[in-house]
């Protein structure tokens, strides 16, 4: 069964965030992102901007930047999703500034707030759940941007890059847990 064969309800219904409503596969998918984005924002509850722009094991990741990165990422792959390879960058021919403005995306900036990252991760996800609802066609797919972990010539559909979105969104959940779990040792669950 199709995505649009298992329409149960009128389309032009709404739910109270303003998000299209959804049936089926995609209603799916965007009930597993919103599963893990709910767990990696959860990480950061009661925090004040320092402990969420704090670095708590060896690593370099804090919170905040966790947020910020996902956020990135989701953005840049619904953008994909759009365009193709051409709303991505050429990741074999990064430049130190490119480098440099990508480790950015992993901490907390002076003039940054928690409740800015939050703000814009919300708005980022909800043009992901928008775009997701109007998509034509999930089948719709696109070459990779070059890099050295995508082999040559592969193409990845709308579904697979949903399925990443969902898979870096939980990854990263995770060790948002475990830095949160450093810094006060508040846990996600348990």
């Amino acid at each position: 069964m199709t995505d649009t064969q298992a329409t149960t309800r009128d389309q032009s219904e709404s739910p109270a965030d303003g998000v299209p409503a959804v049936t089926g596969e995609r209603a799916e998918w965007l009930e597993a992102l919103a599963k893990h984005r709910h767990f990696l924002r959860f990480t950061t509850r009661d925090l004040t901007d320092e402990q969420a722009g704090r670095r708590t094991t060896a690593g370099e990741l804090c919170l905040g930047g966790l947020i910020k990165h996902v956020s990135a990422v989701e953005e840049r792959w619904v953008d994909f999703i759009l365009h193709g390879t051409s709303a991505m960058p050429d990741f074999t021919a990064m430049t130190e500034d490119d480098l440099a403005r990508r480790a950015d995306q992993f901490r907390m900036l002076p003039g940054e707030t928690l409740a800015g990252v939050l703000a814009d991760y919300e708005t980022v996800a909800r043009r992901t759940d928008e775009v997701v609802a109007a998509l034509p066609d999930l089948d719709r797919a696109w070459p990779l941007p070059k890099a050295p972990w995508f082999e040559p010539g592969t193409q990845w559909s709308a579904r697979r890059v949903l399925m990443h979105i969902v898979a870096e969104t939980a990854q990263h959940a995770g060790h948002a847990d475990i830095v949160r779990e450093s810094l006060d040792g508040a846990k996600s669950m348990g």
